[in-house]
């Protein structure tokens, strides 16, 4: 969901082709409005061919779409978006085709999910001394899963305290808002080190967003082998400029809607992004390589 500070959606930019791809959706297991089973059911009522489930910071919702998936014939690729900092910026990292089931790293997962309740929590409390009272347990309803501050701005809409959730995060919770907690410290290559370790493909996510162009090099180095470039926030000028940044780093390219289930202002709905179908292709191309290099290693 697109942050205060985010450049505002331009118009939707499918074009006709072979298939509808989307590699970037949520469901209600993060900070998505529709269930995994009604997420890949409306991409297929989208003509969406392969879709991708990336909530942030779980994958609870991987089998029910894989299963949904099979069931209507929406080939679903099990995902995450992990949420990073640097400085003043957030980064998000994309992992495609990990192994989702790898007891570490649900527990990894878990540990950042119960920081951002813990923060949730903290910033319900930092509300009410300003004199805002909305009750944490209302929130954690809300979210339906994990907690993040959408749902504390949801909880703020729904008390009349604010007209919008983009007043709630300008006005209260975002980064300069003074009921802003900071969350969990993780870096951005330390997300990427996870997806790898998981046997993912870590992709950087809406480098649009504030992300400046010298800090790719680095993520490089750790171990980025995608860059989002096909997103409803970038203008056809961005659009070119993060080609050609994929290029001179060799990364591979992707792109999606980043769907929450609530983008009807905008236009924005599952499978409306154009993303070249090759794009998948080359995205598992990838991940067979690696699945390749890990059995070879094992032997």
């Amino acid at each position: 969901m697109r942050t205060p500070g985010a450049p505002a959606r331009s118009s939707a930019s499918w074009r006709p082709t072979s298939m509808r791809v989307d590699l970037h959706t949520h469901t209600t297991a993060s900070d998505g409005l529709l269930a995994p089973e009604a997420l890949v059911r409306l991409a297929k009522e989208a003509g969406v061919a392969v879709l991708a489930v990336a909530d942030h910071d779980t994958t609870d919702a991987v089998d029910a779409a894989l299963a949904a998936g099979r069931q209507l014939g929406v080939e679903v690729i099990p995902a995450v978006e992990i949420n990073t900092d640097v400085d003043d910026t957030e980064v998000h990292i994309l992992g495609y085709f990990l192994d989702h089931h790898l007891g570490w790293f649900q527990e990894f997962l878990t540990r950042l999910r119960d920081g951002r309740v813990n923060r949730a929590a903290k910033m319900v409390e930092k509300l009410k001394t300003l004199g805002i009272s909305i009750q944490f347990e209302r929130v954690r309803a809300l979210a339906d899963g994990a907690v993040g501050r959408p749902h504390v701005a949801r909880a703020l809409l729904e008390a009349g305290v604010v007209k919008t959730t983009g007043e709630a995060f300008e006005k209260y919770i975002g980064r300069n808002g003074p009921a802003y907690v900071e969350r969990m410290k993780l870096t951005p290559q330390e997300a990427v080190a996870v997806i790898l370790r998981a046997g993912g493909v870590p992709v950087l996510a809406h480098p649009g967003w504030g992300v400046p162009d010298g800090m790719i090099p680095a993520l490089v180095t750790a171990g980025l082998e995608g860059l989002e470039v096909y997103y409803p926030d970038h203008t056809p000028a961005m659009l070119e400029h993060y080609l050609e940044v994929a290029a001179r780093h060799r990364l591979l390219v992707t792109g999606g809607t980043d769907f929450h289930g609530g983008d009807l202002a905008t236009k924005v709905t599952v499978g409306s992004q154009y993303v070249p179908p090759d794009a998948v292709d080359r995205l598992k191309a990838r991940a067979n390589e690696k699945r390749g290099a890990q059995r070879q290693a094992q032997a």
